[in-house]
């Protein structure tokens, strides 16, 4: 249950929480097939050390996610957060047609929180946005337990889809 009393803990989906390694291979090919890496997002096996974290900091904090998966992907993924036993928050998606490098949207999409909440804690893998939110003051957990691979860093950074 969400208490609006608390700080936020805002945890990253894709490489934080969820293992999105099985659907690398559909950003590996040319073209990238976009449906197809979204639509296997539900078969995502939990990373144990983000879920662990994030139910750790659910006792003292509302936790929330953030993900730049697309809106168009909110019931897949909000089925996926309760199947793994995560507690409920708000989920922060992007727009289904933005295209900005995840560093840039991930930080909007953080943006009203952090005025009017307070954001205790932001735990993500991508080091762009951990960088950014560093800039912009919030304490970050470089979430470093998942394996990265370039096309993954590509559709984060130069893509602007995940």
């Amino acid at each position: 249950m969400n208490d609006h009393r608390l700080p936020l803990a805002v945890f990253d989906l894709d490489g934080t929480l969820a293992d999105g390694s099985h659907r690398q291979r559909f950003l590996e090919r040319r073209p990238r097939d976009w449906d197809a890496f979204f639509a296997a997002a539900p078969a995502d096996p939990p990373l144990a050390e983000g879920v662990a974290l994030a139910l750790r900091r659910a006792r003292d904090s509302e936790v929330g996610c953030l993900t730049g998966r697309p809106e168009r992907c909110r019931a897949d993924t909000v089925a996926w957060l309760a199947a793994h036993g995560l507690p409920e928050g708000r989920l922060r998606t992007r727009a289904d047609r933005d295209r900005r490098p995840a560093r840039l949207t991930e930080l909007e999409l953080l943006k009203k929180p952090a005025r009017t909440r307070g954001v205790r804690v932001l735990v993500d893998d991508d080091l762009l946005v951990c960088e950014a939110a560093e800039r912009a003051g919030l304490t970050v957990v470089r979430a470093q337990w998942a394996a990265s691979s370039p096309a993954m860093k590509d559709a984060q950074e130069c893509r602007g889809r995940t």
